[in-house]
């Protein structure tokens, strides 16, 4: 499915930032970055990477920060509150 047909279906970018435990060195920690057009709230393709992730990878999880951005939407418009003329 390409990216602007899930995008209309009401997926957005979504990314997440893992924090897990190394498996030769469980007391240090490394990050993994994971990108992909999700559903918020539910993100069901996040929870089912995670869900991969702790049934067959060796590094145990420690956080998830999840970040989710509509790219399509309405243009935004302000009106400026001062105009100022310098000659």
């Amino acid at each position: 499915m390409s990216d602007l047909k899930r995008q209309l279906e009401g997926c957005h970018l979504t990314t997440a930032e893992i924090l897990y435990h190394r498996p030769d060195h469980p007391s240090l920690l490394q990050h993994y970055i994971w990108q992909d057009y999700d559903m918020a709230p539910k993100f069901p393709i996040l929870t089912w990477f995670l869900t991969f992730w702790q049934n067959n990878l060796e590094g145990r999880l420690h956080s998830v920060t999840v970040a989710s951005s509509a790219l399509i939407q309405p243009a935004e418009f302000r009106m400026a509150d001062l105009a100022i003329r310098i000659h």
